[in-house]
């Protein structure tokens, strides 16, 4: 398998999926507040580097959500756009590859607290409510033009999703 190819990002993303992910992140990071293990930002920091470049095909929390959990769920997917889902993922990257520096580097433990904080309430926000912040900040990175809309055509597109909603389910999506 090529290089390029293994590090595809998926496009649709289940919506359901992402949302058990976040919910993983939640767990490891209200771990790491609890006890202070500062290896616990090793396997979280992997998993958005990871995620970031292929998906669940190289996380471990990606691979049990996509291949164990969800599908032994009795909900439907739910498809939504990946790149907007893949810059969530960077920003997660971005978050606890920070905490990892500052504990490990600057021996900064508090630090780095703040910063899973700031992650753990994010991830809470995608798992518990499907409100994915790094989806609403590349929302806004595309209405600016810092995100050129050919990154993602059907988000730059809404009436692609609204003709296939019908009634009040338009209201729920995330958009």
């Amino acid at each position: 398998m090529a290089l390029p190819r293994l590090l595809q990002f998926p496009n649709p993303v289940n919506e359901v999926s992402a949302r058990l992910v976040a919910a993983g992140v939640v767990l490891m990071s209200v771990l790491f507040e609890a006890t202070g293990w500062t290896w616990v930002l090793v396997p979280l920091a992997y998993g958005f580097v990871a995620r970031v470049l292929s998906g669940p095909r190289f996380s471990p929390l990606g691979l049990l959500v996509t291949k164990v959990v969800t599908p032994r769920l009795a909900v439907a997917p739910k498809p939504v756009p990946g790149p907007p889902k893949r810059f969530a993922q960077g920003m997660g990257a971005a978050f606890s590859l920070t905490a990892a520096v500052l504990a490990f580097g600057f021996d900064a433990a508090l630090a780095a607290r703040v910063v899973i904080v700031l992650l753990a309430g994010a991830a809470f926000l995608e798992a518990a409510f499907a409100l994915c912040l790094g989806c609403r900040i590349f929302a806004v990175l595309m209405k600016l033009g810092v995100v050129p809309s050919t990154v993602c055509e059907e988000c730059s597109d809404l009436s692609r999703r609204w003709s296939t909603l019908s009634g009040p389910e338009v209201a729920t999506q995330n958009l």
